[in-house]
């Protein structure tokens, strides 16, 4: 999410999550947005800022100036550079999934990060709307809980839903669900939501 108008508009959606990237050669790059569009959403919508190799002072820097909730780290960061931020903010670890032996590459950060996710392996950094096999999840052993992201469109609400994996914390809606770059379709989200929440 970048502008100001649709963060609103999503807001009112209730969504348990609203991501927001600070990683500036993303089309998605929250810019200058001010902090004071973040402070106008509901407290139950938590806020996750995604990061990209970015330094630990850049981090903590953004972390504090639009008091996020959640940190997203979808580079090449390491357990040492988690555990960095692991007391104060919640944090999600992504990983890209091709193959089942992909999932190998979260036991190093088990007990460190409180959250994974799982998108589609590209030569991207996420935002490609390509998906992966979500059956592949059947082969996921770890009791840490995930985000699931990688292509998820509108038409996936009731296949998603009859999966019930049970360390599934969160979708995350990306590029499948927008007009633009950062910029949702108010009308889809809202549609999806009502069509997968409680139910997975």
């Amino acid at each position: 999410m970048k502008e100001a108008d649709n963060i609103a508009q999503i807001a009112r959606l209730q969504p348990d999550y609203m991501g927001f990237i600070f990683y500036e050669r993303s089309p998605r790059f929250i810019g200058d947005l001010p902090p004071s569009v973040l402070n106008a959403l509901p407290e139950e919508t938590l806020r996750v800022g995604v990061f990209v190799n970015a330094a630990r002072e850049y981090i903590a820097t953004q972390a504090v100036r639009y008091h996020l909730n959640l940190l997203q780290l979808h580079g090449d960061e390491t357990p040492t550079d988690c555990e960095y931020f692991k007391f104060g903010y919640s944090l999600i670890k992504a990983f890209g999934i091709q193959s089942a032996e992909d999932f190998a590459a979260t036991h190093r950060y088990e007990g460190v990060c409180d959250y994974f996710l799982f998108d589609t392996k590209t030569t991207q950094r996420g935002g490609s709307g390509e998906k992966f096999d979500h059956r592949l999840l059947l082969s996921y052993r770890s009791q840490t809980p995930f985000f699931l992201s990688g292509g998820i469109a509108p038409e996936d609400a009731a296949s998603l839903a009859a999966l019930r994996f049970p360390c599934c914390e969160a979708l995350d809606l990306n590029s499948r669900f927008e007009l633009s770059p950062g910029v949702k379709n108010v009308a889809e989200v809202g549609k999806f939501i009502k069509a997968v929440r409680g139910k997975l």
